[in-house]
């Protein structure tokens, strides 16, 4: 294995060549681009900043689902990290992989890609869950840092039509997300999958986060073989920038997608090409009529172009302009662990009215099994997620902001990558404004179930604090429509939580405006 990678510039024939010795007789060519119009959008952020960074769609759907699935789940072991942490001897995954699948130099990441076949996947069964837990965009990691493609690709022979599954992921995906009326989202993670570090001397430590495959001469993360090296990113930066740029054009051409996600790192990209890839998106949707949009992370994409993410993390009140929340299913790993803890339904619906009182959208993650089965439950939170919204949606959907985000005693920890916490554990004390488009309806959620006769204190509604935009009409319990006692005093305004059955996981109270 202790072949470095080489440093020359690689392009055109060559790379073409390279992938014909990858894949046999079929050869694995970069795409050609399919824009016939004139270009609206060149690659500078002067004209990208002319493109509406929050498509309306997205704007009024407020949550969508995505699932962490890829060969890193057969093991079932620590993390979605386990690619890069299988080599790094001072994480537990180390010891762990060389005790189950023995040495690093001998079972590499690529030996796990046979076992990744997907006997049970099922793309209509993912997307009616995705249909049934209300959520109005969904899809799949397209890519994880990991360089393994869900996709049937030309640019890469690492991908889940010619390996591991032989099923085009994101195709069928695709077909049976849109069926249902929904949006196709992708993300992408692969910024992080070049060896930066090949000159560096690297025993297998951890660090150096720029490279998520830690670089050995006695591993096949040092591999220069015509295929391997294009997993592990031994190649120049010149041919990993156009190999990054290969796979979305891919992408956007094959399967349209309504929104593209970045993970961290794409700062790691070239300018250049971060800004050639965005004229490319954006081109292509006008031509094709798509409103779509570009998420991203941190500082890596200007506000004027994206939509602003926080992974698993809020903001602490109204912020402008609206940006995302991205969160998972599970307090532990983004993919599948046999170890994986599942959060209660509660804790996973309180976020998402926290998010959209705040003018945010959530982003949830599932975590299905090698197999591609989606664990019951995963199933159950979603589907209960759904039973609420059906009923009580209309407090979500389509809504804005009101003139604070709401009220309780619950206080704000820190998220672990910024903003606040998204697994507080918030009380029927607890509650969230969110307003209709035209103003002419105040929605007063409840993060619990408040006790029958108990009159509820909303000091925020005192006239002198944040009036409401009209005199009151009525006030009525959403979900079943009967209406309740509202009192508006100078100090405050008070409901009377009304005598009927009502939904365990959070209430809400429509206030009507004349």
């Amino acid at each position: 294995m202790n072949l470095k990678p080489k440093k020359g510039i690689y392009f055109g024939c060559v790379i073409a060549m390279m992938m014909a010795g990858c894949n046999g007789n079929t050869p694995h060519e970069t795409p050609k681009e399919t824009l016939t119009q004139a270009k609206e959008y060149s690659a500078d952020w002067q004209s990208l900043s002319h493109h509406k960074a929050m498509p309306d769609w997205l704007y009024d759907a407020k949550f969508g689902i995505y699932f962490h699935w890829g060969p890193y789940t057969v093991p079932e072991k620590h993390s979605e990290w386990y690619p890069r942490n299988m080599y790094n001897v001072e994480d537990p995954a180390f010891e762990s992989h060389k005790k189950n699948f023995g040495d690093q130099s001998q079972f590499g990441y690529h030996d796990f890609i046979p076992q990744f076949t997907a006997e049970k996947f099922d793309a209509s069964t993912w997307a009616e869950l995705i249909k049934l837990s209300g959520a109005q965009f969904g899809g799949p990691v397209a890519e994880h840092h990991d360089g393994f493609s869900m996709w049937d690709s030309k640019v890469t022979p690492w991908n889940a039509k010619d390996m591991g599954p032989k099923i085009d992921i994101v195709g069928e995906l695709k077909d049976e997300i849109t069926k249902r009326g929904l949006k196709f989202f992708t993300s992408f993670h692969h910024a992080r999958q070049m060896q930066r570090n090949a000159n560096e001397i690297n025993t297998g430590i951890g660090g150096n986060y720029d490279s998520h495959f830690i670089y050995n001469e006695e591993w096949h993360t040092s591999s220069n073989d015509e295929k391997l090296r294009l997993l592990y990113g031994n190649m120049s930066e010149a041919e990993f920038d156009e190999f990054w740029f290969n796979k979305l054009t891919e992408v956007i051409n094959n399967y349209s997608p309504d929104l593209i996600y970045f993970d961290s790192w794409l700062n790691l990209i070239p300018e250049q090409y971060r800004q050639k890839f965005a004229a490319y998106y954006l081109n292509y949707a006008k031509e094709n009529g798509q409103d779509v949009g570009i998420i991203y992370k941190q500082h890596d994409l200007p506000l004027s172009l994206g939509i602003n993410d926080i992974e698993k993390g809020g903001h602490m009140e109204i912020h402008y302009p609206a940006w995302m929340s991205d969160d998972t299913l599970s307090s532990g790993s983004w993919s599948y662990t046999d170890t994986l803890k599942i959060k209660p339904t509660s804790m996973v619906l309180h976020s998402l009215i926290d998010i959209v009182s705040k003018n945010g959208i959530l982003l949830l993650n599932g975590s299905p099994r090698a197999d591609g089965s989606i664990p019951q439950a995963q199933q159950n939170t979603l589907r209960e997620m759904g039973a609420w919204l059906k009923l009580n949606g209309e407090a979500i959907y389509h809504t804005r902001p009101w003139l604070i985000h709401g009220g309780g005693p619950t206080g704000n920890s820190a998220g672990s990558h910024g903003g606040m916490s998204t697994e507080n554990v918030y009380t029927a004390q607890d509650y969230r404004f969110t307003q209709s488009k035209d103003g002419k309806a105040v929605y007063i959620t409840v993060l619990g179930k408040p006790k029958a006769g108990e009159k509820i204190k909303f000091r925020e509604l005192a006239p002198h604090r944040y009036p409401l935009a009209g005199p009151v009409k009525k006030v009525i319990e959403l979900q079943s429509g009967n209406e309740v006692v509202f009192e508006q005093r100078d100090n405050a305004s008070y409901i009377t939580s009304p005598n009927i059955p009502m939904n365990d996981l959070a209430v809400v109270f429509k206030v009507i405006l004349e």
